[in-house]
């Protein structure tokens, strides 16, 4: 059964509390792409009045994990995942709305589908995109994802 919305978010809800409070939320999950949202609010802002980095983390992270969690759960293998490494690049105060987008599943399919072969832990970089309610762009985050089976 594949991963809805719905599904992460009750996840979101129950395991990573924090991001489901600043409102951090998965919109659209397939097999080649996540999207998530935040709106800046004052219980998630900077001293600055705007979105504080690492609200826009935790939502640029989700469209990523979103991904991997899905290709997991489709592996029907017990598949350890772990972020080891992000970068991150901020361009535009975050304000409004922030839609952040990963359209790299492709390739975290690709490291499960080695990590399941091999039985040896994989890694790969995925990036999410966030922009504002005017489409321009306000950050851009890279995960460094490893997989690995668990035996």
């Amino acid at each position: 059964m594949a991963l809805t919305p719905s599904k992460i978010n009750t996840f979101t809800f129950l395991k990573l509390p924090s991001a489901w409070w600043s409102g951090v939320r998965l919109k659209a999950i397939d097999e080649k792409r996540a999207v998530t949202t935040v709106k800046h609010k004052w219980f998630n802002q900077n001293p600055f009045k705007s979105m504080f980095w690492a609200v826009q983390g935790m939502a640029a992270e989700l469209s990523t994990g979103a991904l991997v969690m899905n290709e997991i759960q489709k592996s029907g293998k017990k598949i350890s995942m772990l972020v080891a490494n992000n970068k991150a690049t901020f361009t535009k105060k975050a304000t409004g709305r922030i839609v952040f987008t990963c359209e790299e599943g492709h390739l975290i399919a690709e490291a499960i589908q080695k990590t399941i072969e091999t039985g040896e832990g994989q890694t790969c970089w995925m990036k999410s995109v966030g922009v504002n309610e005017d489409g321009v762009e306000v950050s851009t985050f890279h995960f460094e994802w490893t997989v690995l089976l668990k035996k």
